[in-house]
């Protein structure tokens, strides 16, 4: 079973992997900040970063869900339901 993480700090550390993966200041990403429009993802950055993800918090997010992710909300989003399960 996954650790829980309070909600402000699993946003803060989702903002940090996100901007980490392209060498953006985290202190530009918001929950609204779109991955491919705003920090320049590509398919494979979305990749890496669903497992970043995965790794730092110990969950599985399915493909289905991974695919969905456009913004740092959907990835928290993804990640939340992750834990849930």
């Amino acid at each position: 079973m996954p650790e829980t993480y309070p909600t402000a700090d699993l946003t803060q550390r989702v903002i940090e992997l996100a901007a980490a993966q392209v060498e953006t200041d985290p202190a530009q990403v918001t929950r609204d900040t779109h991955l491919f429009n705003d920090l320049g993802y590509d398919s494979l950055d979305a990749v890496e970063f669903a497992m970043q993800l995965e790794d730092a918090f110990d969950v599985t997010i399915p493909d289905d869900d991974a695919d969905k992710v456009k913004t740092v909300g959907d990835a928290i989003d993804a990640l939340m339901a992750g834990m849930a399960r």
